[in-house]
């Protein structure tokens, strides 16, 4: 029997377009999946859009749309997106849907109703609520600082800096999102997912580490099991139970027996692959009991490393003690960077708009071959890199791959009426060691170590194109008493070709679509690799199958968009609208102060990057002073020896940033225009003679 694949992606937030970052994970599951149809794994592939929580209703409130509406309008701007890069979902679906109202509430049942005792508590507790807006603030709409690393304007759910999972009230200084007033303690009651029960702790234990997940991320997970030392001293003892109502006005799925209370998003969310899963069940005509009880059945996501925490305790935790299937894996990935680790920003021309690459008639399979060729399967973050593309896959796709085509093509189309010929020694030994390859790129992309398979099929490459440069068939073409042999050498360039775009099917579908029909043969998958095109037979007309990159459009794609002119042409003080007005206390939650730039230096593989050692006024534990490392894009306009010595201004309770080159510890200040194109340069803050390293400004 073939094995049985439910593969699913994170689902995305219902309140934007998809980014770059969104398409990546949905390549890298494509290619799994595609991998897998290939080997004849029969494979449900289904995502949905993430539509409940109280940010959707106040961005719906604001576009003076229902909730419903807001979502329906998000959904319908996916198509273009997935379609565009070749991602096959068998369905999407919405946690709106009946399936998702009906699933969530029922698992929440049987957790209430477990047979060992209710997994459900309800318990009074102080919650944060808005005066301002008089409502309940969710999670996600009160900041603060993390009890746990002190980093500023973390969200009341999570750290995004350590990683902590607390209650909103654990935050220091405590503010609304919303409205940016105070929140005030008002009691209500709520419901809980009980985590911190030994049965929870036991299984989630032996689940997380029994090998299924990647190694790093195992032992991330395990530092939520155990006591913890805390910074401030105190300590954290594992797991905690799991708040998973909210109150009205919410939108969401109603808690049954409860009036009112509405769980929240992120218990429905995860079920929502469920969901989706029946809606594509019901709409063949399967029974999705049957389906989920088959014991062969395996189940996978693809995730981003931000969401590990709900993916790997608690939706595990709920499906095991629900009485369903857990999933046999979660797949973790990093994050996408631009050009040697730079954060994206349309504003300053980092970003990366997936819809913008396609308007400007890039092909998205240099994008997918791309990014396949830095994907693998630990939780890494991958840089975009325009040369390196560009040079990747004018090399690699065109320079290695597509040349064997085009170099055998034509002969065979003319001089032998399209037919390919008898093979002779050399060329079989070649074509049955690219043969043999075959188990080892099945092995290959099973473990997602997508890179390393397309590096051994670039070497395959290689060698295919030191067989043509050896044999010369445009030398052979010259002569007439070899006919035969030239016949013979571009046979087995077709049908190395071919081999080569079966290794090379999971990541370019749709190129090797065009292979297909153009070398007039079935669909490709592993199991037919070996059967060759036999003497005789006929292929179609070459015709250009790829395009170079050109510099062009990688220039246009990270082009910086042009400042939005008013409707009466105002001239804007640096190109662009003074910022909305804020509160004096808005102000001072920015922490500027004087910093000596004691040592700067360029940064090696980044022509942006200056990195910069600056004195705070900061002692350490012995009272020695304690130096801080920013890295700034300011290299285009200041060598090194420009700012030793020097003063200036740094965003001192800015979160430290993890780069590629080292940890970012703050952000010096800087004056440019919006319009760097007809106004350029940056211009770094120089404070002063008398300031101090140390002093505030106010």
């Amino acid at each position: 029997m073939p094995r049985q694949l439910f593969v699913t992606t994170a689902l995305p937030y219902a309140n934007g377009n998809f980014h770059i970052g969104h398409i990546m994970e949905y390549i890298q599951a494509d290619i799994w999946v595609r991998h897998q149809r290939m080997r004849g794994t029969a494979v449900d592939f289904v995502c949905a859009d993430d539509t409940h929580g109280a940010p959707i209703m106040i961005a719906a409130e604001k576009a003076g749309l229902t909730p419903q509406q807001f979502v329906a309008n998000i959904a319908a701007g996916r198509k273009p997106y997935l379609d565009g890069f070749h991602i096959n979902f068998d369905n999407w679906h919405s946690t709106d849907a009946p399936e998702n109202h009906e699933l969530a509430r029922q698992i929440y049942r049987d957790l209430r109703d477990n047979p060992g005792g209710s997994l459900i508590e309800s318990r009074t507790i102080a919650q944060f609520f808005d005066p301002d807006k008089g409502m309940f603030l969710p999670d996600r709409f009160i900041k603060g600082e993390c009890p746990r690393c002190h980093a500023k304007d973390q969200y009341g759910d999570n750290c995004e800096q350590c990683g902590a999972v607390y209650a909103p009230t654990d935050l220091i200084n405590p503010y609304s999102a919303l409205s940016g007033a105070k929140p005030e303690l008002r009691n209500s009651v709520h419901f809980f997912f009980k985590l911190s029960d030994p049965r929870c702790v036991e299984y989630l234990q032996q689940w997380t580490q029994d090998g299924k997940l990647q190694p790093e991320v195992a032992n991330k997970i395990k530092e939520w099991f155990s006591v913890r030392s805390n910074p401030d001293g105190s300590t954290s003892e594992g797991l905690g139970d799991w708040d998973i109502s909210r109150d009205a006005p919410y939108f969401g799925i109603e808690i049954p027996d409860a009036p009112g209370k509405y769980f929240y998003v992120w218990l429905d969310a995860p079920i929502g692959y469920l969901a989706s899963l029946k809606n594509l069940l019901g709409q063949r005509g399967i029974d999705y009991d049957t389906y989920m009880a088959n014991p062969q059945l395996e189940q996978y996501h693809f995730i981003g490393k931000d969401i590990v925490t709900f993916h790997t305790l608690f939706f595990p935790a709920c499906l095991h003690f629900s009485g369903r299937k857990t999933p046999d894996n979660i797949f973790v990935h990093g994050f996408l960077t631009v050009n040697n680790g730079e954060k994206m920003s349309k504003s300053r021309g980092t970003g990366l708009d997936p819809l913008k690459y396609l308007s400007l008639g890039m092909n998205p399979e240099w994008l997918r071959y791309y990014l396949a060729a830095k994907l693998s399967a630990r939780n890494e973050d991958i840089d975009f890199n325009a040369d390196d593309f560009m040079a990747r896959v004018n090399s690699d796709l065109i320079g290695k791959y597509i040349n064997i085509a085009s170099r055998a093509a034509g002969f065979i189309a003319k001089r032998f009426a399209g037919q390919l010929g008898e093979v002779t020694e050399d060329g079989a030994a070649l074509l049955h060691q690219l043969r043999s390859e075959v188990g080892a790129m099945e092995q290959l992309y099973e473990a997602r170590e997508y890179a390393k398979a397309l590096r051994e099929t670039m070497l395959l490459a290689d060698k295919i194109n030191a067989y043509v440069d050896a044999n010369k068939p445009w030398d052979l073409a010259k002569k007439p008493d070899q006919e035969a042999r030239l016949q013979d050498v571009c046979t087995v360039c077709i049908k190395a070709f071919r081999i080569l775009t079966c290794y090379l099917k999971p990541v370019l579908p749709a190129l090797a679509t065009q292979v297909e029909a153009f070398l007039n043969i079935v669909p490709l998958s592993y199991a037919n690799i070996a059967q060759p095109m036999k003497a005789g037979h006929v292929i179609g007309t070459y015709q250009h199958l790829m395009q170079r990159v050109d510099i062009k459009q990688l220039e246009a794609l990270f082009e910086a968009p042009e400042p939005i002119e008013a409707a009466s042409e105002i001239a804007y003080p640096g190109g662009e609208a003074i910022a909305p007005t804020i509160s004096i206390d808005d102000f001072a939650k920015i922490d500027l102060r004087i910093a000596k730039i004691v040592a700067c230096q360029a940064v090696a593989g980044s022509t942006k990057l200056l990195q910069l050692t600056l004195d705070v006024g900061e002692l350490d534990d012995t009272g020695e002073p304690k130096l801080r490392n920013v890295f700034s894009g300011i290299a285009s306009m200041y060598k090194p020896e420009d700012l030793t010595g020097k003063l200036t201004v740094l965003v001192a309770n800015l979160a430290p940033r993890k780069m590629k080159f080292g940890v970012s510890e703050g952000m010096v200040l800087a004056a440019s225009h919006a319009d760097d194109k007809a106004q350029p340069g940056i211009y770094v803050l120089e404070p002063v003679a008398g300031a101090q390293p140390g002093m505030r400004i106010h």
